[in-house]
């Protein structure tokens, strides 16, 4: 009895600190990334030779490096890299700035291709009524781009949201590293809790990649978009 009452306070403990802390990670290293991501997709589709080499350059290197490695460069070996941040905020900052350049580089590669899918023909009709590069791609090319990469998205968040288990490496309070304290507090519930944790990281997963990734597709093959 004892056993559930501790369990259910442990599960209660997690929901209410350490989900909202890994929601938080996701979202704004969605968010950051999405902006550098489809600044460096444009710099790949429309910049002169120099802007698409750099982006290039950056997608590979970010793409090969380990986003733990990441989180303890920014996280804990460059402190000061946030000195405009309160102390206890450092860190978590870190992370997030971890996540958003590890996001983007693969974000970068999923504009690019959505934006090559949509027909040159579109662009050509834009510029002979009169538009700038820039407006036709504003107005025309980005809005049907972003559709097509909504499936693509999906697949991404998830993969963001499992990566900010790593930041409990670092000290950041996540759903994994409560669960993996609480668990070694309670080590007859170790299983219970992590279990329970790989439900909550599910529940947060598949629904979106599932259901949202592929109607998504659907819709986008049924429109005759995003090939397929």
């Amino acid at each position: 009895m004892q056993e559930s009452a501790d369990f259910w306070t442990i599960l209660t403990s997690i929901i209410i600190f350490g989900l909202p802390a890994t929601l938080l990670l996701t979202g704004l290293g969605l968010i950051f990334g999405f902006l550098l991501g489809l600044g460096l997709a444009l710099m790949r589709v429309y910049g002169v030779e120099e802007l698409k080499w750099i982006a290039d350059g950056y997608e590979k290197i970010m793409r090969g490096i380990p986003i733990l490695v990441l989180m303890f460069i920014f996280g804990w070996a460059l402190p000061g890299f946030f000195f405009f941040l309160p102390a206890q905020l450092r860190t978590l900052a870190g992370v997030i700035l971890s996540l958003s350049l590890r996001s983007a580089a693969y974000q970068s590669q999923l504009y690019r291709g959505a934006i090559l899918s949509v027909s040159e023909g579109q662009m050509q009709a834009a510029r002979s009524i009169g538009m700038s590069t820039m407006q036709a791609s504003r107005h025309i090319v980005l809005p049907q781009a972003l559709r097509i990469a909504i499936p693509g998205f999906s697949n991404e968040y998830a993969v963001v949201i499992k990566d900010s288990a790593f930041a409990s490496a670092v000290g950041v309070p996540e759903l994994f590293r409560l669960s993996r304290s609480f668990s070694q507090i309670y080590p007859d519930l170790w299983i219970m809790i992590m279990f329970t944790a790989a439900i909550i990281y599910l529940i947060f997963t598949y629904p979106i990649t599932k259901i949202v990734g592929e109607r998504m597709t659907k819709r986008l093959k049924a429109l005759g978009l995003g090939g397929g």
